[in-house]
């Protein structure tokens, strides 16, 4: 009897040991953080997630994607591990890892980025019955800044701030999506709106192609050039009018503008953020296809606007491909 239940516990010794390496191993989850469905963060968070899932097998790694509020939103869910990635303007990257704007000493010093995607410039379209042909015509007219929270609001607030103008009292104020912009300058229940966005912008479609004649309000070059040497995370820009046929615009229109980013957290294993990056580089010519924003996007160009520091599972990539 003893000697039967030794060997039954050699046996089940034996099961215990064998190498985890003969059992599948288990897939990992990750959700990347996007921004409205009408805006370019939510296909891009869904390409990306569709890259990684054709490797699935060989990276254990299953990606999600969902629609969120957008970069404040996206950072703050990083922050405490609801989301693993985030797409996020350039401005909010540099203010949460410095600790500014909305986390003002409140730094997010595990921020880290990956890669950067595409230019968003700062788009003001207004109705061109109110004959607002700059920023400056802005006042006295009801315009919509954005959500609280938003990217867009902030770069508005900049751009207000620049110009000495106050909301409240120079020009009344909205605070609506961004997807609700286009339909209610079309009613006339506002004059103009602010969209930081890379182009072309299906809304901003919608707003060109209805019946109330629009047109972009240029952002005179002496406050562009102000707000750059401010503001390390701007660019001076100009938005091509060619995209919008019927907008009532002789020319490109000067504004200014940031780069949609995607980062993680310095908590996501550096296989996991190498597999996401290793998929988007290799795969690069399929993911310009993606929008027209990304057309003459470079690899190189990937790497630029990134005031967090990169993952060490993206760096590892980029020192194994020549691009740092």
């Amino acid at each position: 009897m003893k000697k039967g239940l030794l060997i039954l516990f050699c046996l089940l010794l034996a099961v215990t040991l064998v190498p985890v390496s003969g059992f599948a191993a288990r897939t990992t989850y990750v959700t990347i953080g996007t921004g409205g469905v009408t805006g370019v963060y939510y296909p891009t968070g869904g390409a990306i997630a569709k890259m990684v899932n054709k490797k699935r097998r060989e990276y254990n790694l299953r990606a999600t994607f969902e629609a969120t509020g957008g970069s404040v939103f996206n950072i703050n869910a990083l922050s405490v591990g609801d989301l693993e990635f985030g797409i996020v303007q350039s401005d909010r990257q540099y203010q949460a890892y410095n600790g500014l704007g909305e986390w003002q000493g409140k730094p997010f010093t595990k921020l880290r980025a990956v890669f950067s995607i595409h230019p968003e410039l700062v788009t003001i379209v207004a109705g061109a019955d109110k004959n607002i042909r700059t920023v400056a015509d802005l006042k006295g007219h009801v315009v919509n800044i954005g959500a609280p929270g938003t990217g867009q609001r902030g770069n508005a607030m900049d751009l207000l701030n620049a110009v000495d103008m106050e909301p409240g009292k120079d020009l009344q104020i909205e605070g609506l999506k961004a997807a609700e912009s286009a339909s209610m300058l079309q009613d006339g229940r506002i004059d103009a709106y602010f969209y930081t966005v890379g182009h072309p912008n299906g809304s901003v479609k919608e707003a060109v192609a209805g019946a109330r004649k629009v047109n972009f309000v240029a952002v005179p070059e002496e406050i562009s050039s102000k707000l750059v040497q401010q503001f390390p995370f701007y660019a001076a820009a100009a938005i091509p009018v060619n995209l919008y046929p019927g907008v009532v615009n002789d020319g490109d229109v000067n504004t200014y503008g940031v780069k949609a980013t995607l980062c993680t957290s310095a908590d996501v294993p550096d296989e996991i953020v190498y597999a996401i990056t290793k998929e988007v580089f290799d795969n690069f010519e399929q993911f310009k296809k993606l929008h027209p924003a990304y057309a003459s996007l470079t690899k190189q160009q990937m790497l630029d606007g990134l005031s967090a520091p990169i993952h060490p599972g993206a760096m590892k990539y980029y020192k194994e491909v020549g691009l740092k």
